[in-house]
């Protein structure tokens, strides 16, 4: 089955496949830097991270943009009240987002675009737009007006029909829900607020017209996939398309998915409520990057989320599971010879896997296939009937699914130790032992569990885990 993906212009999954070439040109909404990113904004990033190792994974180049929002109300407002530059405000969180993206092991898109890089390339697409007829100008801002572009609403599925044309709204915050005409260019207000001379006069974009220009600056008129939240449905990639389109009389995205929201113990995270959290939060309370990760990636992105720490929890759980598994697999002791009935439960894991990430990304049922050979497996092991014959194969459905997921690799603890340095540590304490030296190695095995890892010796050899 080839992969298909639901797309929300159609409302219906489909076949995908790139225009032209093998090369999927995809953009996706990056983050507004006027704050640390939250988990509800990090649900979509990593959606967006298994789409395009998935997309790799079924033989398909890419082509990625990520934008980063670095001018808009709320930045210009925190900026002002504390007295620094509109650069050296967003570089701040720009960097704390790359950063985040990093340690939850985010894939780094093929060009990640500011938009305050690209304002005279903005500039020149509005003056096209004006030449066009369709906008108009009050107070030296620029308002591109909906009446005339007729297609309005075909990604929502919202009828727009009774809107009273020319109305429209000043402001430019992600809150907005009002259909109306919006903003192009913004004449700036006061003397304090940043602003840019440009061919059509002083002044700073509007948030819609940055995705549509940085979109085509990098991928052409028509994108093969543009991905954001569901949030972003209206107005702005309502708002994307209409301008878009209007600008190159291509269609502007031939596939559109979106995630869906997250909640925080089954409430809308609020920082009056008291359950907003950012990545800090919680590697501050102890969790790793990789349960983080897993917990995110482990509803399919269309499903709603429930973030809980039990959740969290129940993550860390399953990766040592699954950390434990691959690693009995490395160094198991085997007899010789394939069991055919571990190897067609192998087989059938990985087209588990690839049947349910190919069906819109189900991440659930891909991560139930691998479980259900691995319960399989574990019992095959216990009882001597998992053979040699049988390891390449089982190691080839991690090497697939950790292609996706990321998360076999732990990451350093507080006290700075890997993977590969426990490794190290292991391969000293059995030399120590080879040596007769018991106390340095009963001195290696203290020193690990103090740094938080567990090693038990085993008949198949030493295994390890985190606490």
């Amino acid at each position: 089955m080839p992969l298909q993906l639901h797309n929300t212009l159609t409302q219906k999954v489909e076949p995908f496949q790139p225009l032209a070439d093998n090369t999927v040109k995809m953009y996706t909404c990056g983050p507004t830097v006027y704050d640390y990113a939250h988990i509800g904004n990090f649900r979509t990033f990593v959606f967006y991270d298994l789409l395009r190792r998935w997309l790799r994974a079924s033989g398909f180049a890419l082509n990625h943009v990520m934008n980063i929002t670095d001018v808009d109300d709320k930045i210009i407002r925190n900026a002002v009240a504390q007295g620094r530059s509109l650069r050296d405000y967003t570089d701040n969180f720009t960097k704390a987002f790359l950063d985040d993206c990093g340690t939850l092991r985010l894939e780094r898109p093929e060009h990640i675009a500011r938009a305050t890089d690209h304002i005279n390339e903005m500039a020149e697409a509005i003056a096209k737009l004006e030449a066009g007829g369709y906008t108009y100008r009050s107070d030296d801002s620029v308002y591109f007006r909906i009446s005339q572009f007729p297609g309005y609403g075909k990604l929502s599925h919202n009828d727009f029909s009774g809107m009273v044309a020319g109305a429209r709204v000043d402001v430019d915050e992600y809150e907005k829900s009002d259909a109306r005409d919006f903003a192009l260019w913004k004449a700036p207000k006061d003397k304090d607020e940043p602003a840019w001379d440009t061919c059509i006069g002083t002044g700073r974009p509007g948030w819609h017209i940055e995705c549509s220009v940085m979109a085509y600056q990098f991928l052409g008129a028509t994108l093969d996939l543009h991905a954001g939240g569901v949030d972003l449905i209206f107005p702005h990639h309502e708002n994307e398309i209409a301008q878009s389109e209007a600008l190159t009389g291509q269609p502007f995205a031939r596939f559109w998915v979106h995630s869906e929201f997250l909640l925080v113990e089954g409430q809308k995270m609020s920082k009056s409520l008291g359950n907003f959290y950012t990545l800090r939060d919680l590697f501050s309370r102890g969790f790793t990057p990789e349960s983080v990760r897993f917990l995110l990636a482990s509803v399919p992105y269309r499903k709603g989320l429930n973030f809980t720490f039990e959740g969290l929890h129940s993550a860390k759980t399953a990766i040592d599971r699954l950390r434990n598994f691959k690693l009995r697999l490395e160094t198991a002791k085997l007899a010789e010879g394939e069991n055919s009935e571990v190897q067609t439960a192998a087989e059938a894991a990985h087209t588990g896997f690839r049947a349910a990430m190919d069906d819109d990304l189900n991440t659930a049922e891909a991560l139930g296939a691998v479980f259900e050979f691995l319960r399989a497996a574990n019992v095959a092991l216990d009882g001597g009937t998992f053979l040699d014959g049988n390891r390449a194969r089982a190691l080839e459905l991690m090497v697939l699914f950790d292609s996706v997921f990321e998360i076999l690799k732990p990451s350093e603890t507080a006290d700075g130790i890997s993977a590969d340095d426990v490794e190290a540590q292991i391969a000293a304490r059995a030399a120590a032992k080879k040596a007769r030296d018991f106390a340095r190695a009963d001195q290696i095995r203290n020193e690990l569990l103090e740094k938080g890892v567990i090693l038990e010796d085993t008949k198949d050899g030493v295994r390890w885990k985190r606490k």
